[in-house]
């Protein structure tokens, strides 16, 4: 039978597979095994990735529909049914965000004597105390503006939070209008702590603050209603790189407009009047779709300051990461490298053995050269000091910064200028390919000769995030690798035709055809009566072209394992199309970022590391490498750890469903561990 590959039903929308994710997430806040501060953050979490999803998302999805160059996806959603659909989803995970907050959460947290005080709950103390803070701390820094003639609707700032005022009465100059708005600067704290004792804490918020002493802003007004709000906006850079000179200048003018940028949601209280909310979709050019009604905080992660409480019996047990075995016994790390490949896994292995090898570098007098890639590192970043100890001692340190880093625009101009002012070289990658690629060399004079050591990983070289997200990296003095990893250094910092690399896949170039040609393999053996298999895991996997090819495989009897955490567009399990593929989803303590890529290959098991997913923004348009894993030991580990231990686990996995539904994996019994509870399990009891 001719199965149509370009059939649009064969394939999942890109936005609804990452609101599928969010439900994922979100769906950790209910789980009572989760410990209740860890479960707190999980919904904000939600709340945070679903702002991110429309600041980005469906603000590019209404811009380009609204300029008529939007095309329908893999599935041939209109543009004007794809923004409903999205709204729907959105709506019930909102419903269920706030569902969390009051029916869950905020009561858990009073057993726990953590309270969040609401305002018709104060008694005289706390409302004469809150009035003396009201007016201290609050007050002098509001600027309430009336709506007239004069006095237009405000440019209000992205996700800030507002106040919309109904008013009765005629102020000392005449006005009437009615209508006002009280804008809360970020410096405001949002949840302000009571005095209290070690045992209890005690919360009010802001909001809760202001609404209580709305009057002191329009004296002798009638106040008739308050209502807070917040506008998400399109926080989307659109840059010409080509007509930008000074691409730190450039980028510093759009940081400020992406404050305020084209309006694409409005939160609101639930319980505002219709008229108002009609009034505020109208001055923002929105409409009813885009509106959310909320029953609390307009922004969950008002939050954040409960997540500092002392109260380590409400999180995760706490967790330390241990030292690469193959590093406990050595103080030059350079001599261990050069003896194996050393293979470190975060954040069960600590990160800081890349701060420690840089920091060797920089005093090692055989040490000439370093050279580094940094897409999301953070200012104050361990890393970036070892970078300006090494430029300091006098080392030669390139660093690629990639400043087009999506939030993190303006942290990396700030970390280049630091460079700079150290006596690095500062390089800012290529127009139109975003550099995400994460590579380090070192190059070393060892008797008389220049030789080459590399670390190559699939996650950021942030310090912060090493405790936070699984990443793998590898340390080598693979003379061919080395050779590649400046190559491609040479390739960014300078100009010239392509390089043909040894051992090293690199996009745009052929990480996407080297890909195919290992799915084509499989499907050879396939057909041939050998035993194929391909086990991917990565964070997205949206790419048409390549899902086809999946697909392909799966027709021909490959049997096709995938690990995605986020949007995924194939879907598995159809009939005489993709029904020898699975795909699971991972969401735990850790967040899944390792981008793991195996092929049976007739027995002889090629494995790859790559800092991509299989999207078209990563195999197309960024400068991205995939990188082999060829010891034996170290390829056993990566398949036990890093996939077969995920495929099995019960606890923290769910699977895609042919309709494009995820369900979630029941545990077999209450003593089932995660796949990555087993792992801090492993490395704890081999910690030194």
């Amino acid at each position: 039978m001719e199965i149509d590959l370009k059939n649009p039903d064969y394939f999942l929308n890109r936005e609804i597979s990452t609101l599928h994710f969010i439900e994922r997430v979100l769906s950790q806040a209910t789980q009572e095994s989760i410990p209740l501060l860890e479960r707190l953050h999980y919904l904000m979490i939600s709340a945070s990735n679903l702002d991110e999803f429309f600041e980005i998302r469906v603000a590019n999805l209404k811009r380009r529909s609204e300029f008529g160059n939007y095309r329908p996806g893999a599935d041939s959603l209109g543009a004007d049914e794809l923004l409903t659909q999205i709204s729907n989803i959105t709506q019930k995970i909102v419903k269920t965000q706030y569902a969390i907050l009051n029916g869950n959460i905020l009561p858990a947290l009073k057993e726990e004597n953590i309270f969040i005080v609401d305002k018709f709950e104060w008694d005289s103390e706390l409302k004469k105390w809150a009035a003396s803070f009201f007016d201290s701390h609050v007050l002098p820094v509001l600027s309430p503006i009336g709506l007239d003639r004069t006095h237009p609707f405000p440019k209000l700032v992205n996700k800030s939070l507002n106040f919309f005022v109904t008013l009765e009465g005629v102020d000392a100059f005449g006005r009437d209008s009615g209508y006002a708005i009280v804008h809360t600067p970020r410096a405001l704290k949002r949840l302000i702590a009571l005095p209290s004792d070690e045992e209890f804490y005690r919360y009010i918020s802001l909001s809760d603050t202001i609404y209580m002493n709305i009057e002191k802003l329009f004296p002798g007004m009638a106040i008739t209603g308050i209502y807070q709000f917040r506008l998400t906006r399109n926080s989307d850079l659109e840059l010409d790189e080509e007509e930008s000179e000074d691409l730190p200048e450039a980028l510093k003018s759009e940081l400020f407009s992406r404050r305020y940028g084209r309006a694409v949601r409005l939160e609101i209280a639930k319980g505002c009047p219709e008229t108002v909310v009609n009034f505020l979709l109208d001055k923002h050019s929105l409409t009813e779709k885009d509106c959310y009604l909320v029953k609390g905080p307009v922004n969950l992660n008002r939050y954040q300051p409960l997540l500092d409480i002392d109260r380590e019996d409400l999180r995760f047990p706490s967790y330390h990461p241990v030292l690469a075995k193959a590093l406990q016994n050595s103080k030059d790390i350079f001599s261990v490298i050069k003896q194996k490949d050393i293979l470190l896994y975060h954040p069960f292995e600590t990160f800081l053995s890349i701060i420690d090898l840089i920091n060797q570098a920089a005093h090692d007098p055989h040490v000439r050269v370093i050279k580094a890639t940094l897409y999301r590192s953070g200012v104050d970043s361990k890393m970036v000091y070892a970078l300006e100890e090494a430029a300091r001692s006098g080392k030669e340190v390139t660093v690629v910064i990639e400043l087009r880093a999506r939030f993190d625009e303006e942290e990396n101009i700030e970390l280049a200028n630091r460079l700079h002012e150290a006596g690095a070289l500062v390089v800012y990658g290529v127009l139109q390919y975003k550099t995400h690629a994460k590579m380090l060399l070192f190059v070393r004079e060892e008797d008389g000769a220049l030789v080459r050591y590399a670390h190559l990983s699939t996650g950021n070289y942030h310090t912060t995030n090493a405790k936070l997200y699984t990443d793998i990296g590898l340390l080598t003095f693979d003379k061919d690798i080395t050779s590649d990893v400046q190559h491609v250094f040479q390739q960014l910092t300078g100009m010239g035709k392509i390089i043909s690399l040894k051992k090293l896949y690199q996009a745009p170039f052929n990480l996407y055809d080297s890909l195919v040609h290992k799915i084509e393999n499989e499907i050879a053996n396939s057909k041939s009566g050998k035993k194929s298999h391909i086990m991917l895991k990565m964070n997205s996997l949206t790419e048409k072209k390549i899902i086809r090819w999946l697909y392909r495989a799966s027709i021909a009897g490959v049997r096709v394992e995938l690990i995605v955490r986020g949007a995924c567009s194939l879907r598995p399990g159809i009939k005489d199309l993709s029904e020898n593929i699975t795909v699971h989803a991972i969401v735990d303590r850790f967040l899944e970022h390792t981008r793991i890529f195996y092929f049976y290959n007739d027995g002889h098991e090629d494995l790859y590391c790559s800092s991509a997913d299989w999207m078209d923004r990563n195999l197309f348009h960024r400068v991205e490498l995939c990188f082999p894993i060829e010891a034996n030991h170290l390829k056993r580990r990566i398949i036990d750890e890093g996939l077969l231990l995920y495929l099995n686990d019960h606890c923290q996995s769910w699977t895609l469903q042919a309709d494009g539904s995820y369900q979630r994996v029941k545990a077999q019994s209450e003593e089932v561990m995660s796949a990555q509870a087993k792992l801090i399990s492993h490395y704890s009891a081999n910690k030194k």
